[in-house]
């Protein structure tokens, strides 16, 4: 099985903890995190493409969709401060090869959390080269 996760973690990571002080940065899936801002980017899905697979059933390629979970409790400025994030993470993973296929708000019941979630998608050879399709 083709796996770059790590390597699309650790860019997304370092290139957040670099720019913005005190963020929590995950590879996994929360549904609320305990410390704020957070930012969650994991691979939800990885699946053969089966368009490259040779008649040997030999995996060449991979399509892969990645979660990003943004969240924010500040008391003024959530939404802008979630925007900023997520700009930072898109810009990241557009980078690497990535194609946003989503974007948007999750609205929370009391108001006091904004977050925001996006999927993006890529195929990926065996040599880890990233391809928008």
């Amino acid at each position: 099985m083709i796996d770059i996760e790590n390597e699309v973690f650790n860019a997304v990571y370092e290139d957040l903890t670099a720019k913005f002080k005190d963020i929590s940065v995950t590879s996994d899936y929360i549904a609320m995190p305990s410390e704020f801002p957070c930012v969650s980017v994991y691979e939800a899905d990885n699946a053969s493409y089966d368009k490259t697979q040779d008649s040997g059933s030999n995996e060449n390629h991979v399509k892969v969709m990645y979660e990003v979970y943004v969240f924010s409790n500040k008391k003024s400025g959530r939404k802008s401060e979630c925007k900023t994030l997520f700009n930072a993470v898109d810009a990241k993973l557009l980078s690497l090869g990535f194609t946003r296929i989503a974007k948007q708000p999750f609205p929370r019941d009391d108001g006091t959390i904004y977050q925001l979630i996006g999927r993006y998608e890529a195929v990926v050879s065996k040599n880890k080269t990233i391809f928008r399709r």
